[in-house]
């Protein structure tokens, strides 16, 4: 146990609470078991810490995925006052989830079908970073604004999508008609004009999966690829002109009496409406590619993020900015956003992927959710780093257990080293956390058949 966990104490409500005299008053509550606290990095005091030092903050929480970021943690929750911290949000605004269910049973993926998917979403999809789009090839700068102001909404509408914007999360978060996109600088956000329908590398991918009643799933995680990043890249710039006294870019913010506030925000409108989009225009060509290979049509179960900062109601804490750096929104059944949607009755659904070499889960939030700002963990959250899973793990124990229990990965089977199961905690036993601690409840288990990821190990090997 590292010896800042010695200042924890357990309270009732389900977490443990950092004491506030090393937080300067700002309640932490952290949703982990002990084991996971047992193994959390030393580090991850000083990123809490980070957290807690922004102008304004009401509360932090720390979900069980937790892992140490870029100047604050990733799995954490940060609500505000007012300020837009720019490090809780991450230069992938908005990236996120989608999944989509079938009638399809999974045994009709036999090891001939799951190769002849994935090649035919290899086919539509580009994947690893720098990619471009398939389907959407010349999209103007104008098409590209509309959709990055307009979402979900305006893509429906102006390409006859063939999916229900209802089931996105957020179908369109709202930009100022006189906001100009800030092209160019180090970041050149232009770059994602040509991305939207492009997977990504990373952590990003897309999964073939099977339900507990043997039926065909996908999911997807992705998120706002050259445009969001480009867009942090230049906000951090500005951010830093404005107050040289920053110990780190990651540390940017901007207060709502800053000149640049009301843009960043914006930026984060659109950032966050591309990834939307772009999770479902990949969600189309997934369809077109399990119809080829399986003949049966895939429905939209939800799409959702987990890097945002949005204004919410909070009945603690009063209408705040909830920042959730690799976090899940939870609203339960009954939350004042949720109503006229169809989850104001029961609570909007939370997709929450394993590694690729373990099960993910849907989730139900319950009104315990509160307590952890209305967020749950965005995954398994990895406990290696990308370069000690290259330095340690075997590729021939690695790709024989991938093998062994039926996972293709790819179309060549060659599992990413950075990204292979090991490199992440256990997806169930982070979810249970999250169960026991009374804010979500399962209702859907999904283990992988094939997984599709870029890969960027040849390129650092080559280089």
């Amino acid at each position: 146990m590292a010896d800042w966990q010695r200042h924890l104490v357990r309270d009732a409500g389900g977490f443990f609470l950092l004491d506030p005299v090393l937080t300067q008053g700002v309640p932490v509550r952290l949703f982990l078991n002990e084991r996971l606290l047992e193994t959390a990095e030393e580090g991850l005091l000083q990123q809490i810490l980070n957290a807690c030092a922004f102008p304004g903050v009401r509360c932090v929480v720390v979900t069980p995925d937790v892992h140490y970021g870029y100047g604050v943690p990733v799995g954490c929750v940060i609500a505000t006052g007012g300020t837009l911290a720019m490090g809780p949000v991450g230069f992938d605004i908005g990236c996120g989830m989608m999944a989509a269910r079938s009638a399809v049973d999974a045994g009709a993926a036999t090891p001939e079908r799951r190769l002849a998917f994935n090649r035919e979403v290899m086919r539509r999809v580009e994947m690893g970073a720098g990619g471009r789009s398939r389907s959407l090839k010349k999209l103007t700068r104008t098409a590209f604004e509309d959709i990055v102001r307009g979402g979900a909404e305006h893509y429906v509408a102006a390409y006859g999508a063939g999916f229900d914007r209802g089931n996105a999360e957020r179908h369109r978060i709202p930009v100022d008609d006189d906001w100009e996109i800030p092209y160019g600088g180090r970041g050149r956000p232009e770059r994602g004009i040509e991305q939207v329908g492009s997977l990504g590398g990373g952590n990003h991918f897309m999964e073939l999966q099977a339900d507990g009643d043997g039926k065909l799933w996908v999911m997807v995680h992705t998120g706002s690829r050259g445009f969001g990043h480009g867009l942090t890249t230049n906000f951090f710039q500005l951010a830093k002109q404005e107050n040289p006294a920053l110990p780190s870019l990651d540390l940017g913010y901007f207060t709502p009496e800053s000149r640049h506030w009301r843009s960043y925000r914006n930026a984060i409108a659109a950032g966050g409406n591309f990834a939307i989009v772009n999770r479902l225009v990949i969600f189309e060509q997934l369809a077109r590619a399990f119809f080829d290979t399986f003949g049966a049509d895939l429905e939209l179960v939800y799409e959702i993020s987990h890097n945002l900062a949005q204004l919410e109601p909070h009945p603690e804490f009063g209408d705040v900015w909830v920042h959730r750096k690799g976090a899940t929104r939870a609203f339960p059944a009954g939350h004042p956003l949720l109503a006229g949607t169809p989850w104001e009755r029961a609570g909007h659904p939370v997709l929450i992927p394993g590694s690729n070499q373990d099960c993910s889960f849907v989730l139900r939030p319950a009104a315990g959710a509160a307590r952890s700002l209305y967020s749950v963990n965005h995954g398994a959250g990895r406990r290696m780093s990308r370069s000690a899973a290259v330095r340690e793990l075997s590729r021939r124990e690695i790709e024989d257990a991938y093998r062994a229990a039926g996972i293709l990965v790819n179309a060549d089977d060659r599992v990413p080293l950075d990204e292979a199961g090991p490199a992440y905690k256990s997806a169930r036993e982070v979810v249970d956390c999250v169960v026991e601690a009374g804010l979500a409840t399962v209702e859907v288990e999904l283990r992988p058949l094939a997984s599709l990821k870029g890969t960027e190990e040849r390129k650092r090997k080559g280089r």
